[in-house]
């Protein structure tokens, strides 16, 4: 039997996924010529090229192609493996560590855990938050096992990911009592002259929210952009404005933070992602929520 170098392979992975020998040594703490040095018997023992330069990159032959498949789904299995025996062998919860788009509703996101947290068996929850490029970056090197996103991975990010689709819903507008009973009056006509609370510019929400407003006609009235929807809700509720969130979470948002719904947006959805690096869910944990998502959840609005 022939038996493959996995230092080399793993060598060959890196590199590829990050399209670069001088990235791939920052990423594994190796210098530029000793990976080129690998790579080259890695080839030789192989009897095949895997890599062709393309201006000031790297660029995969067809064989390389094949190779990087077969080593995605070897390292993700080893990942599986090493989580699976950290938690069997020491008796302790399994790990579970979760990276959340810092657009996300918190409310959302702990509808969407809760259900991993009831799973059979203990785990341990850790979740990251942040922008989601960064995210990616680091579920690529395997320190997350799923990032939860309102908008998929695009196909041009630098990441091998896959987009899971956990489930969507209506977009209400929400305000405080005053406000929400001036706004009914003529809805969405009213909307024109109030103040408004909006997510960040760039993101997936505000990007639908101001399609909607140009199909109106009207330029809103902005107070307030918030790239934390917690905060937003938390201005909307002292009365700064009104404030957009998913229906699906229409009596947490009304119970919570103390305020009416004005009306449903037609046209709008929230949409809600579970990227990984596995084609398939496998970890139970993110299986859960996917399940629960679909069939609870979402399908509920």
């Amino acid at each position: 039997m022939d038996w493959i170098n996995y230092h080399h392979l793993l060598y060959f992975w890196v590199v590829a996924r990050e399209g670069s020998v001088v990235r791939a040594g920052e990423e594994l703490q190796l210098s530029q010529p000793t990976i080129s040095g690998q790579l080259a018997k890695f080839e030789k023992s192989l009897g095949c090229k895997l890599f062709r330069r393309v201006g000031r990159g790297l660029q995969l032959t067809e064989e390389g192609r094949v190779l990087f498949r077969y080593a995605d789904e070897i390292f993700t299995i080893g990942r599986e493996m090493a989580e699976a025996m950290k938690g069997r062998a020491t008796g302790r919860p399994l790990r579970f560590t979760v990276g959340v788009a810092d657009v996300l509703p918190k409310l959302v996101v702990y509808r969407l855990l809760e259900p991993a947290c009831r799973w059979e068996e203990p785990i341990e929850l850790v979740c990251h938050e942040g922008k989601l490029d960064s995210l990616l970056a680091r579920l690529a090197q395997f320190d997350l096992d799923v990032v939860i996103s309102e908008a998929p991975a695009s196909a041009q990010t630098r990441v091998r990911v896959f987009n899971h689709p956990l489930g969507s819903c209506d977009v209400s507008i929400y305000g405080t009592v005053q406000l929400a009973k001036r706004c009914r009056r003529g809805f969405p006509q009213s909307l024109a002259e109030s103040p408004w609370l909006l997510p960040t510019p760039g993101t997936a929400l505000r990007r639908d929210l101001e399609r909607w407003f140009d199909s109106l006609g009207m330029r809103p009235k902005i107070v307030g952009e918030f790239a934390d929807s917690g905060l937003m809700k938390t201005f909307g509720q002292a009365g700064m404005g009104l404030f957009v969130g998913p229906t699906v979470i229409d009596a947490e948002i009304r119970r919570q933070y103390q305020v009416e719904t004005v009306g449903r947006i037609e046209g709008i959805h929230f949409q809600c992602y579970a990227i990984t690096v596995e084609r398939r869910l496998k970890h139970p944990a993110v299986l859960a929520i996917s399940n629960s998502a679909r069939g609870a959840l979402f399908s509920a609005d």
